[in-house]
């Protein structure tokens, strides 16, 4: 989910926020973001809706499913 990682990353720095900043927000780990946004991992489908309410985007589109 090599777009997931993409906008994940995008979306957190335009923001200017630290991966630590997300994780604490969502209730993860610091090494389960960085695994996100290096496409080692993929988030659960919870995860993913904590992430779209989080940065008010919707799943679809950090899934990339809708632009």
């Amino acid at each position: 989910m090599k777009i997931f990682s993409e906008r994940l990353c995008k979306l957190r720095k335009e923001r200017g926020l630290s991966q630590s900043t997300v994780a604490k927000a969502i209730g993860v780990s610091l090494g389960i973001v960085c695994y996100w946004e290096t496409n080692k991992s993929e988030p659960t489908a919870s995860n993913v809706v904590k992430l779209a309410r989080y940065f008010s985007v919707s799943a679809d589109y950090l899934l990339g499913l809708s632009d």
